[in-house]
């Protein structure tokens, strides 16, 4: 059986009467949520020079200090090849040193500069600005509620076991 939709004023047929509507469907909520939210940091970051994942890495390593790659991509949430190609082009705007690790010389440490923390420090206002906008455009308590369930959701298990 099919059910009917609407298309642009038009009726559909909407072929799988069983999957969620994509309106109700958490990964592209989460996709369109992402958007919304990361439309105005990009502008704010195309003026600056930096993009997404550059920003990513600079605020993790503001926040927490010297951090080795892998525990970096960790917190950013990227892959480690692509957090070496990151980290290459942030040493190259001296915005991140990295050296050998005092212990183990076989790993390394990296470590946000004067150059970075000035970049991020010019930006706080700014960054500062659209968190308040989405705070009260969606409302305090349902921003730290969100917040709170995205975090918890982080937690789980996949189904995987990983």
């Amino acid at each position: 059986m099919l059910r009917r939709g609407a298309f642009r004023g038009k009726e559909c047929a909407m072929t799988n009467p069983h999957a969620p509507e994509t309106n109700r469907s958490l990964p592209i909520a989460l996709l369109r949520a992402r958007e919304k939210v990361m439309g105005p940091i990009r502008a704010m970051l195309a003026d600056v020079g930096v993009t997404e994942q550059q920003w990513r890495v600079l605020r993790v390593l503001d926040e927490r200090g010297p951090l080795d790659p892998t525990e970096i991509a960790d917190r950013s949430c990227l892959l480690l090849p692509s957090l070496t190609r990151i980290l290459q082009t942030l040493e190259g705007k001296a915005l991140v040193s990295r050296a050998a690790h005092p212990t183990d010389r076989r790993k390394q440490v990296v470590t946000i500069t004067e150059d970075g923390q000035t970049l991020i420090a010019d930006n706080l206002k700014e960054s500062q600005r659209l968190n308040a906008w989405l705070r009260d455009s969606f409302g305090s308590e349902k921003l730290d509620a969100l917040l709170d369930l995205l975090n918890e959701l982080d937690q789980l298990d996949r189904p995987d076991g990983r």
